[in-house]
Protein backbone atom coordinates (compact mmCIF):
# COMPACT_ATOMS: atom_id res chain seq x y z
CA UNK A 1 0.00 0.00 0.00
CA UNK A 2 1.12 3.59 -1.10
CA UNK A 3 1.60 6.37 2.00
CA UNK A 4 -1.67 7.78 1.14
CA UNK A 5 -3.58 4.69 1.83
CA UNK A 6 -1.97 3.89 4.88
CA UNK A 7 -2.41 7.05 6.28
CA UNK A 8 -6.01 7.25 5.33
CA UNK A 9 -6.63 3.65 6.57
CA UNK A 10 -4.93 4.75 9.98
CA UNK A 11 -6.63 8.10 10.25
CA UNK A 12 -9.95 5.98 10.22
CA UNK A 13 -9.41 4.19 13.06
CA UNK A 14 -8.46 7.20 15.05
CA UNK A 15 -11.63 9.19 16.53
CA UNK A 16 -11.73 13.17 15.83
CA UNK A 17 -10.61 14.15 19.43
CA UNK A 18 -7.20 12.51 18.77
CA UNK A 19 -4.62 14.23 17.10
CA UNK A 20 -2.04 11.92 14.62
CA UNK A 21 1.60 12.37 14.67
CA UNK A 22 3.23 10.95 11.52
CA UNK A 23 6.30 10.07 12.66
CA UNK A 24 8.49 10.33 9.38
CA UNK A 25 11.85 10.21 11.30
CA UNK A 26 14.88 8.59 9.06
CA UNK A 27 11.98 8.89 5.89
CA UNK A 28 12.88 10.40 2.77
CA UNK A 29 11.45 14.06 2.11
CA UNK A 30 9.56 12.29 -1.08
CA UNK A 31 7.31 10.05 1.61
CA UNK A 32 6.62 13.11 3.91
CA UNK A 33 5.60 14.69 0.78
CA UNK A 34 3.18 12.06 -0.14
CA UNK A 35 1.92 12.12 2.83
CA UNK A 36 1.65 15.94 2.52
CA UNK A 37 -0.42 16.23 -0.61
CA UNK A 38 -2.71 13.88 0.78
CA UNK A 39 -3.65 16.75 2.93
CA UNK A 40 -1.71 15.47 6.06
CA UNK A 41 0.29 18.38 8.29
CA UNK A 42 1.41 17.16 11.73
CA UNK A 43 4.66 15.11 11.36
CA UNK A 44 7.03 14.26 13.65
CA UNK A 45 10.87 13.96 14.22
CA UNK A 46 14.17 12.93 15.99
CA UNK A 47 16.96 13.97 14.77
CA UNK A 48 17.50 17.53 15.22
CA UNK A 49 19.20 18.43 11.90
CA UNK A 50 17.26 16.19 10.07
CA UNK A 51 14.61 17.51 11.38
CA UNK A 52 15.95 21.30 10.77
CA UNK A 53 16.75 20.16 6.99
CA UNK A 54 12.83 19.13 6.22
CA UNK A 55 11.88 21.93 7.83
CA UNK A 56 13.45 24.01 5.00
CA UNK A 57 12.89 21.37 2.32
CA UNK A 58 8.77 21.22 2.83
CA UNK A 59 6.06 23.36 2.86
CA UNK A 60 5.88 25.90 5.72
CA UNK A 61 1.98 25.14 6.95
CA UNK A 62 3.67 21.81 8.62
CA UNK A 63 3.23 21.05 12.19
CA UNK A 64 6.53 19.62 13.65
CA UNK A 65 7.11 17.72 16.56
CA UNK A 66 10.23 16.84 17.74
CA UNK A 67 9.62 13.22 19.23
CA UNK A 68 13.13 12.06 20.11
CA UNK A 69 14.92 11.86 23.85
CA UNK A 70 15.79 16.11 23.81
CA UNK A 71 19.15 17.24 24.60
CA UNK A 72 19.97 20.75 25.50
CA UNK A 73 22.62 21.78 22.75
CA UNK A 74 20.61 20.63 20.15
CA UNK A 75 17.10 22.93 21.19
CA UNK A 76 18.45 25.58 18.66
CA UNK A 77 18.26 23.33 15.49
CA UNK A 78 14.62 23.54 15.37
CA UNK A 79 13.67 26.17 18.42
CA UNK A 80 12.48 28.72 15.92
CA UNK A 81 9.74 26.65 14.39
CA UNK A 82 8.90 23.65 16.30
CA UNK A 83 5.16 23.21 17.41
CA UNK A 84 5.56 20.65 20.06
CA UNK A 85 8.41 18.93 22.01
CA UNK A 86 6.88 15.67 23.22
CA UNK A 87 9.91 14.48 25.42
CA UNK A 88 11.39 17.06 28.24
CA UNK A 89 12.57 14.86 31.45
CA UNK A 90 14.26 17.56 33.54
CA UNK A 91 14.36 20.75 34.78
CA UNK A 92 17.93 21.39 32.98
CA UNK A 93 15.94 20.87 29.58
CA UNK A 94 13.24 23.19 30.12
CA UNK A 95 15.28 25.67 30.98
CA UNK A 96 17.32 25.23 27.72
CA UNK A 97 13.76 25.17 26.09
CA UNK A 98 13.00 28.06 27.46
CA UNK A 99 16.15 29.85 26.53
CA UNK A 100 16.46 28.81 23.16
CA UNK A 101 12.38 30.51 23.03
CA UNK A 102 13.98 33.56 24.48
CA UNK A 103 16.61 33.85 21.64
CA UNK A 104 13.27 33.00 18.93
CA UNK A 105 10.68 35.34 20.84
CA UNK A 106 8.61 32.64 20.95
CA UNK A 107 6.42 30.20 23.39
CA UNK A 108 7.96 26.81 22.98
CA UNK A 109 4.81 23.90 23.63
CA UNK A 110 5.89 21.00 26.11
CA UNK A 111 5.59 18.03 27.11
CA UNK A 112 6.58 16.05 30.19
CA UNK A 113 7.91 12.37 29.38
CA UNK A 114 7.41 9.90 32.13
CA UNK A 115 8.98 6.61 32.63
CA UNK A 116 5.71 4.49 32.60
CA UNK A 117 7.63 1.10 30.94
CA UNK A 118 9.52 -1.87 32.34
CA UNK A 119 12.06 -1.52 30.62
CA UNK A 120 14.83 0.45 31.76
CA UNK A 121 16.30 1.74 28.77
CA UNK A 122 13.15 4.48 28.14
CA UNK A 123 13.85 7.86 30.04
CA UNK A 124 10.99 9.68 31.87
CA UNK A 125 10.31 11.77 35.37
CA UNK A 126 8.09 9.96 38.16
CA UNK A 127 5.41 11.66 39.92
CA UNK A 128 7.57 13.05 42.78
CA UNK A 129 10.93 14.37 40.21
CA UNK A 130 7.42 16.42 38.59
CA UNK A 131 6.15 17.60 41.33
CA UNK A 132 9.79 19.15 42.65
CA UNK A 133 10.25 20.51 39.58
CA UNK A 134 6.78 22.03 38.81
CA UNK A 135 6.83 23.73 42.49
CA UNK A 136 10.37 24.47 42.34
CA UNK A 137 10.99 28.77 41.77
CA UNK A 138 13.25 27.74 38.98
CA UNK A 139 10.38 26.39 36.76
CA UNK A 140 7.95 29.78 37.84
CA UNK A 141 10.70 32.10 36.05
CA UNK A 142 11.09 30.06 32.76
CA UNK A 143 8.25 32.28 30.79
CA UNK A 144 8.71 31.09 27.32
CA UNK A 145 8.03 27.52 28.19
CA UNK A 146 4.69 26.30 28.09
CA UNK A 147 3.76 22.45 29.45
CA UNK A 148 0.60 21.43 27.86
CA UNK A 149 0.59 17.58 29.39
CA UNK A 150 2.65 14.70 29.54
CA UNK A 151 4.16 11.96 27.44
CA UNK A 152 5.35 8.30 28.07
CA UNK A 153 5.85 5.11 26.41
CA UNK A 154 4.45 1.43 27.26
CA UNK A 155 6.73 -1.33 27.58
CA UNK A 156 7.33 -3.23 24.12
CA UNK A 157 5.92 -6.44 24.81
CA UNK A 158 2.47 -8.74 23.35
CA UNK A 159 1.15 -8.30 27.27
CA UNK A 160 -2.11 -6.26 26.34
CA UNK A 161 -3.08 -5.74 29.66
CA UNK A 162 0.34 -4.58 30.92
CA UNK A 163 0.14 -2.13 27.71
CA UNK A 164 -3.17 -0.96 29.24
CA UNK A 165 -1.81 -0.92 32.55
CA UNK A 166 1.18 1.68 32.17
CA UNK A 167 -1.62 4.27 30.10
CA UNK A 168 -3.53 4.20 32.51
CA UNK A 169 -0.49 5.00 35.13
CA UNK A 170 0.30 8.18 32.78
CA UNK A 171 -3.74 9.36 32.55
CA UNK A 172 -3.57 8.69 36.48
CA UNK A 173 -0.31 11.18 36.41
CA UNK A 174 -2.11 13.63 34.16
CA UNK A 175 -4.68 13.91 36.28
CA UNK A 176 -2.73 14.45 39.29
CA UNK A 177 -0.32 17.22 37.62
CA UNK A 178 -3.81 18.50 36.37
CA UNK A 179 -5.71 18.98 39.65
CA UNK A 180 -2.53 20.29 41.64
CA UNK A 181 -0.69 23.08 39.01
CA UNK A 182 -3.02 22.97 36.02
CA UNK A 183 -6.35 23.24 36.91
CA UNK A 184 -6.67 26.81 35.60
CA UNK A 185 -4.62 26.30 32.26
CA UNK A 186 -6.82 25.44 29.23
CA UNK A 187 -3.70 23.97 27.44
CA UNK A 188 -2.54 21.78 29.80
CA UNK A 189 -4.79 19.22 27.93
CA UNK A 190 -2.54 16.20 26.24
CA UNK A 191 -1.83 12.72 26.85
CA UNK A 192 0.90 11.36 24.31
CA UNK A 193 0.89 8.23 23.87
CA UNK A 194 0.46 5.36 21.97
CA UNK A 195 2.41 3.97 18.81
CA UNK A 196 2.21 1.83 15.43
CA UNK A 197 1.48 -1.36 17.83
CA UNK A 198 -0.58 0.11 20.93
CA UNK A 199 -2.65 3.09 20.06
CA UNK A 200 -5.48 1.43 19.84
CA UNK A 201 -5.14 0.71 23.44
CA UNK A 202 -3.94 3.82 24.52
CA UNK A 203 -7.15 5.99 22.90
CA UNK A 204 -9.18 3.57 24.99
CA UNK A 205 -7.23 4.69 27.71
CA UNK A 206 -7.36 8.62 27.40
CA UNK A 207 -4.67 9.38 24.84
CA UNK A 208 -5.46 12.29 22.95
CA UNK A 209 -2.41 12.50 20.42
CA UNK A 210 -0.85 9.33 19.08
CA UNK A 211 2.61 8.91 17.10
CA UNK A 212 2.60 6.54 14.29
CA UNK A 213 5.82 5.85 12.05
CA UNK A 214 5.92 2.39 10.56
CA UNK A 215 2.32 1.47 10.17
CA UNK A 216 2.42 4.99 7.50
CA UNK A 217 5.76 5.21 6.06
CA UNK A 218 6.86 1.11 6.15
CA UNK A 219 9.47 0.03 8.92
CA UNK A 220 12.00 1.98 9.84
CA UNK A 221 15.15 3.01 8.15
CA UNK A 222 18.53 2.83 10.93
CA UNK A 223 20.59 4.98 9.61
Amino acid sequence: MSVKDNLLKIKNTIPSNVKLVAVSKTKPIELIQEAYDTGYRVFGENRPQELKQKYEELPKDIEWHFIGHLQSKQVKYYASFVSLIHGVDSLKLLQAVNKEAVKNDRIIDCLLEFHIAQEESKFGLNIEDAFQILKSKEFAELKNIRVCGVMGMATFTDNKEQIRKEFKKLKNIFAELKKEFFADSDSFKEISMGMSGDYLIAIEEGSTMVRIGSSIFGSRNYI
